[in-house]
């Protein structure tokens, strides 16, 4: 797999495809979740996305079965040191069965320390490759949160910063108050992407669609990864079975998906591998999160890696 640098000049090289474990130790059994992660590495995979969140929405989840299942996975194959491991703070829910997102627990200097601790534990390492804060927290004061993340990369605990589901505001304001500071900043931004647009005003919650902002925002500073998550929709994308979720739909959708079917038909790939090179070779850039819960699906999604699209078929792609 070809490897992209992620977090700028200073930052690490990562797989041009990050592998998403959300579901396993939960909905996805160990066996299927050791099989991906096995063929993934086999594929030159190198870039883990979890959280400690992942998955307490689940029956009987709590939020430590992803990290806890990625830790065992690296520990019997003697790999840590071949892989990104990327997770996440702020977004777990305080208890488990309170509403969500009001009793996330936040973004405190308390909880990034006390959760990074336990963050290592579970993944078995004695550092986390890239450290996101999950969701907005705006009940912590900015700079709170910036120092305890700083911290973290100064002891070593943490190599590169990132931030999910933030608004461009706060993504610049945190970056200008580490830069102020003198400590480490956000280098990586996860959000919500995919070839759909939504609809205009469409409600995601917590978990929001990339912005335009965010787009014009990461494309005019050089040391910013865009990563993107949910980037097939479920298997909307490519199963005509598959209800599009109902923020994506509108009458620009039918349009979108039917000239990605043409493209498809034409370069001979999927509609899935078609979407995620599509990301890959965009302006700027996404770096796909892969939610897989099989080896095959796995696979479609590793055949994206080797399609490229001319400027004709991405100047179609941009304008359905």
């Amino acid at each position: 797999m070809r490897q992209r640098r992620i977090g700028g000049e200073t930052g690490l090289d990562a797989g041009a495809l990050c592998l998403g474990a959300m579901h396993f130790g939960t909905t996805t059994d160990e066996a299927t979740a050791f099989a991906v992660l096995d063929r993934f590495l086999e594929a030159g995979g190198t870039f883990v996305d979890t959280a400690n969140t992942y998955a307490f929405w689940a029956d009987g989840g709590t939020g430590e079965e992803s990290e806890a299942l990625i830790g065992r996975w690296l520990s019997s194959r003697g790999v840590r040191d071949r892989m990104v491991l990327a997770t996440k703070v702020g977004a777990l829910p305080v208890p488990l069965d309170a509403p969500w997102p009001q009793a996330a627990e936040g973004l405190s200097a308390e909880v990034i320390r006390r959760q990074a601790e336990a963050s290592l534990k579970r993944l078995g390492t004695d550092r986390i490759d890239l450290y996101y804060a999950h969701i907005e927290d705006r009940r912590t004061p900015l700079e709170e949160t910036v120092a305890a993340f700083g911290e973290l990369v100064e002891r070593g605990s943490v190599r590169l910063l990132g931030c999910s589901n933030h608004a461009a505001w706060r993504i610049e304001r945190a970056r200008a108050l580490a830069r102020e500071a003198g400590v480490a900043g956000y280098t990586c931004v996860q959000q919500r992407a995919t070839y759909l647009r939504p609809r205009p005003g469409a409600d995601f919650g917590a978990n929001p669609h990339v912005s335009e902002e965010v787009l014009d925002y990461v494309g005019s500073e050089p040391d910013l990864t865009l990563l993107g998550y949910s980037t097939l929709l479920g298997g909307a994308l490519s199963h005509a079975d598959r209800p599009v979720p109902e923020q994506y739909d509108h009458p620009g959708t039918p349009a979108r998906l039917s000239v990605l079917g043409q493209v498809a038909d034409e370069v001979g790939a999927t509609r899935n591998q078609v979407a995620l090179a599509w990301l890959m070779q965009g302006s700027p850039s996404v770096l796909p999160v892969l939610g897989v819960s099989s080896v095959a699906q796995l696979d479609e999604c590793l055949g994206a890696l080797d399609l490229e699209l001319d400027a004709g078929l991405l100047n179609r792609l941009n304008a359905a």
